[in-house]
């Protein structure tokens, strides 16, 4: 399993950001992927995760409405539109392999940091 994440950097608060997870080595089509974040300090904590078919996706609440997840099957790819961005959005995101309860030991990438400041 391989998964890179892209697309951090800084951004201002009410801003967006795009992330994206290119994934190899198993079976793309056939899995749920989820985003994960860890902040500065504290543990990780799971963002929004999506069914291998696409239909359903479910993200945390702190994050819903602002946040919402996507997957382009054909090119293995899941993405993370990010709006509104706040200061508290600022961490290290990861693409996980599996859904949400997958989160704390699945497969992940090394992470793209996302700085939300002023």
């Amino acid at each position: 399993v391989q998964l890179v994440e892209s697309g951090g950097g800084l951004a201002q608060p009410g801003g967006s950001l795009r992330l994206s997870c290119a994934a190899s080595g198993f079976a793309f089509w056939d899995a749920p992927m989820t985003w994960a974040r860890q902040a500065p300090g504290k543990e990780l904590e799971w963002v929004c995760s999506i069914s291998s078919d696409t239909v359903w996706t479910f993200c945390a609440p702190s994050v819903r409405g602002r946040f919402s997840i996507s997957r382009d099957n054909p090119n293995n790819r899941v993405s993370l539109q990010m709006d509104s961005l706040t200061a508290e959005d600022t961490a290290l995101y990861f693409c996980v392999k599996g859904g949400k309860l997958d989160t704390p030991k699945g497969p992940r990438g090394q992470g793209t940091l996302v700085t939300v400041s002023s």
